[in-house]
């Protein structure tokens, strides 16, 4: 069975669900304890420094009906790009097909993440048309 050390990244797409749910500033939106982020970094820098380019998923809160800007992942990509040292592309989608683009047009070394996948029910309810949907990138 293929492990993370394994396994040849090299000019590979790996998608990552990462815990980004991570306790934000009410009035600023920043991250106040990054301690979710930083247990995430061995597992990406471990690809990028392989030749791969990562993708990651993650939730964020508890959104009741659908995209609510207090819960976007899009507070916390300065975060992550002060924590690995390099810029991180984001995607207002997790799904669809200006995501999968955005995906696909990865070169090896760099990160996408992916909007908040809770934005959709599906992602609670575990459908399996989400996540084939998901498993695209």
């Amino acid at each position: 069975m293929a492990t993370i050390s394994s396994y040849d990244f090299h000019n590979k797409r790996a998608l990552v669900r990462v815990d980004f749910n991570v306790p934000l500033n009410k009035e600023t939106l920043e991250v106040t304890d990054d301690t979710r982020i930083r247990a995430a970094l061995p597992t990406i820098k471990h690809i990028l420094e392989q030749g791969g380019s990562v993708v990651l998923m993650s939730h964020l809160g508890r959104p009741k009906e659908g995209p609510e800007d207090k819960f976007s992942l899009r507070h916390i990509v300065g975060r992550i790009e002060q924590l690995l040292g390099k810029p991180v592309k984001f995607s207002a989608d997790c799904i669809g097909a200006a995501a999968l683009e955005m995906s696909k047009s990865l070169k090896a070394g760099e990160v996408l993440l992916l909007e908040n996948v809770r934005f959709y029910k599906q992602e609670t309810a575990g459908t399996e048309a989400f996540a084939a949907d998901l498993a695209k990138h």
